[in-house]
C-alpha cells in the first residue's frame, strides 16, 4: 500500500518518528498492515554497520531486501534509518514502483549541535549511541533530500529541536492523511507510482511449461505428417490431432523441414515470457490448441 523512507542525521529523533507514526496509524482505523524496518530488527550494531563503506554497503543491503520482501499493496512499510544517500532513497523509490504503491519521505531535520547532544546523552545513559569517529563521518556524508527529486518527494518534515516529535505533530498527521486518502480520478496531491517495464520483475514459467509445450507439438506435427502420407499427396480437409481441438486446414503439401521450422518459431516464441502476455501453457491440450491455431494462421495462404 505504502512505503515511508525516515532519513535524517545520525541521533535526530528517527526512530521515534517512525513508532510515532506506526502506532498513529494503527489508532487511525487503517485496515492495512503496519511494519517498521530498521537496524535493531536485525541485533546490527550501529558502529560496527557504519565502521567501513563494506559494512555499511552490507547494511543497506539487508534492508533494501527486506524492504523488497515486504512491500506490497496491503501493508504500510515505515524504513527507520539514516537513508543518508540519495541513491539508496533512489533504490527504495524504485522498489515502491515496481510494486506499485504509494511512497513518501520523512526528513527529521535537526542541526547537528542537538544530534551530538543528543548522541552524548544517550552515551552517558549507557544507550546505544555512535562513536564519535563514526558520528562526525555520517554527518559530513549525509544528503539533504529534495522535494524536486521524484524519490524525495512527497517530502514532510519534521523539526525535533523545536516542536518534539508526536503522533499529534502536524507532519505526522500530513502523513497519515497521505497515506489513507482514498485516490480518485480528480485527485492530484496523492499519487500512487506505476511499474514500468524497467522495475517490474520478469515473469518466469513453471519448470514443465516449455516440455508440455514442445511434446505437444511434436505430437501435432506427428499427426499432421502421418495424415499427409495416407493421403497420398492429395488435398487434406481438415486434420484432427485430438478430442475437443480445431482441425488444421492446409490447401498444400506442407514438408518436414518446413512443419520443423514453424514448429520452432512457435516454441521460440511462446518461451518468451512477457510482461504483459500470457506464460507458456502448462498442459497439453492447450498447447495443442495453440500450435493448431498457429498452422491454420501460417498455413492459410498457398
Amino acid at each position: 500500500m505504502a512505503l515511508v523512507v525516515i532519513c535524517g542525521q545520525p541521533c535526530s529523533g528517527k526512530s521515534m518518528a517512525a513508532a510515532c507514526l506506526a502506532e498513529a496509524l494503527k489508532e487511525s482505523g487503517s485496515n492495512h498492515a503496519v511494519r517498521v524496518i530498521d537496524e535493531t530488527s536485525f541485533h546490527l550494531d550501529r558502529n560496527q554497520s557504519y565502521a567501513n563503506m563494506p559494512a555499511e554497503k552490507n547494511l543497506r543491503g539487508v534492508l533494501r531486501s527486506e524492504v523488497d520482501r515486504s512491500v506490497s499493496r496491503d501493508s504500510i512499510i515505515i524504513v527507520d534509518s539514516l537513508n543518508s544517500i540519495k541513491g539508496y532513497r533512489y533504490e527504495l523509490w524504485c522498489l515502491a514502483r515496481a510494486a506499485g504503491i504509494r511512497y513518501c519521505v520523512v526528513y527529521c531535520d535537526a542541526d547537528e549541535t542537538h544530534c551530538r547532544k543528543w548522541n552524548e546523552e544517550r552515551r552517558e545513559k549507557g544507550e546505544d549511541a555512535y562513536n564519535d569517529k563514526i558520528f562526525e563521518d555520517l554527518v559530513r556524508r549525509f544528503e539533504t533530500p529534495d522535494r524536486r527529486n521524484r524519490w524525495d518527494s512527497p517530502l514532510f518534515e519534521l523539526w525535533p529541536h523545536r516542536e518534539g516529535i508526536v503522533g499529534s505533530s502536524a507532519a505526522i498527521l500530513d502523513v497519515i492523511l497521505y497515506l489513507t486518502k482514498k485516490v480518485d480520478s480528480k485527485m492530484r496531491d496523492v499519487k500512487t507510482l506505476q511499474p514500468t517495464i524497467a522495475t517490474q520483475n520478469t515473469r518466469f514459467s513453471e519448470a514443465n511449461s516449455l516440455y508440455e509445450l514442445d511434446r505437444a507439438t511434436q505430437e501435432v506435427s506427428n499427426a499432421l505428417v502421418e495424415a499427409q502420407s495416407q493421403a497420398l499427396g492429395g488435398p487434406l480437409n481438415g486434420v484432427l490431432v485430438g478430442q475437443g481441438l480445431p482441425p488444421i486446414n492446409i490447401s498444400r503439401p506442407v514438408g518436414l523441414p518446413e512443419l520443423r521450422s514453424l514448429r520452432r518459431t512457435f516454441i521460440k516464441l511462446r518461451g518468451q515470457t512477457s510482461l504483459s502476455g500470457r506464460p507458456p501453457p502448462s498442459d497439453a491440450d492447450s498447447a495443442k490448441r495453440m500450435f493448431v491455431d498457429y498452422l491454420n494462421r501460417e498455413l492459410a495462404n498457398p
